[in-house]
């Protein structure tokens, strides 16, 4: 098994655990990875997700030269992931617990929020081995941290600590690693008290307004509020707020 499968109340937590090979991930675990993914996708309980790596080296290395780029070069096909092809409209919290490069960077990128470690790397590293980021990397990171920087590092493949990663704008929050999963976890947690349908429609509206016009995202977002204020959590939350008490939001 390359990826565990954790639920924690209402946070899953998903790590991949290959630490003999700095978590490189192989075609099995992109396997269990979209398996997984579908699993939290469905389960009307799991809110959150936590994406870490197993170990205190590495979040991921990358794809594993070894397995994963004979298996692509060969003509082999990976089931979508929230990499490309599959869309998750729960949080997604990427825990990063050492080195992030290549491919596991990418992994990173896809998620929403990123937490490192203070002994945290990130690179993304294929142009030393011939190959241009194919899981994303190209696309997401100048949207994330804009086109001058992004090109440096897509063209360099240099590789830079987590103060730097912090400072560009590229990772949320810089803790010691003994407190990374504690920290993911109480940043989940938080997300968890607000209204899920809330959450969902906020992610929904952030991603699909990004690639258009001011005016349409307006449009979508105009939507999605019609939508929630249908909602019985928003009923609650209105309750909730005039009577000072905690909500009981429920997802529907």
């Amino acid at each position: 098994m390359v990826i565990e499968y954790q639920k924690e109340g209402k946070t899953v937590i998903f790590t991949i655990n290959r630490p003999e090979a700095m978590n490189a991930m192989n075609p099995l675990g992109i396997e269990e990875f979209h398996k997984y993914l579908i699993d939290f996708r469905e389960d009307p309980e799991a809110l959150v997700g936590i994406i870490t790596g197993a170990g205190d080296k590495a979040f991921c290395a990358g794809a594993d030269i070894k397995e994963t780029l004979p298996f692509m070069k060969s003509g082999g096909e990976l089931p979508p992931t929230i990499l490309r092809g599959l869309e998750i409209n729960k949080p997604i919290i990427a825990a990063v617990n050492g080195l992030a490069l290549g491919g596991g960077l990418e992994f990173a990128l896809a998620a929403d929020i990123r937490i490192a470690s203070e002994n945290a790397r990130f690179g993304v590293t294929e142009v030393n081995v011939g190959l241009i980021p194919g899981w994303g990397g190209t696309q997401r990171l100048p949207r994330l941290i804009g086109t001058g920087k992004a090109a440096e590092m897509l063209f360099t493949g240099k590789i830079i600590d987590a103060s730097e990663a912090y400072h560009i704008g590229l990772i949320n929050a810089v803790v010691p690693l003994e407190k990374l999963m504690s920290t993911a976890k109480e940043w989940a947690e938080s997300i968890c008290r607000a209204a899920p349908l809330a959450v969902r429609a906020t992610k929904e509206a952030i991603y699909s307004g990004l690639d258009t016009t001011l005016d349409e995202g307006l449009r979508i977002e105009t939507k999605l509020l019609r939508s929630v204020e249908q909602s019985e959590d928003f009923n609650e939350g209105v309750s909730a707020f005039s009577e000072k008490r905690k909500p009981n939001f429920k997802g529907k």
